[in-house]
């Protein structure tokens, strides 16, 4: 079960996202749901199609079924398969 202690050890993919803060103003409040994970990026499924968002440019809000957790992108940065294994 995710909650907001363990989320940066968890698979983000399927997770309902928003970039809550982006240093490019454009990738600002895009919101969906997370589809791949690269070590540098997130790929969000929106209504007006995949947006590819850089991690270390970004603040992701991640809804969760009892809270909404907010991280900086730069706490994701790395290869997906070692961020869970911390």
């Amino acid at each position: 079960m995710i909650t907001p202690q363990n989320i940066l050890r968890h698979e983000l993919i399927g997770l309902d996202t928003r970039v809550s803060k982006a240093l490019n103003p454009l990738s600002k409040n895009i919101q969906g749901k997370v589809i791949d994970e690269t070590q540098q990026t997130l790929t969000i499924r929106t209504d007006k199609g995949d947006k590819k968002i850089l991690k270390r440019l970004a603040t992701f809000e991640f809804k969760l079924k009892e809270a909404k957790v907010e991280v900086q992108g730069t706490e994701l940065v790395g290869r997906p398969w070692e961020r869970i294994k911390k």
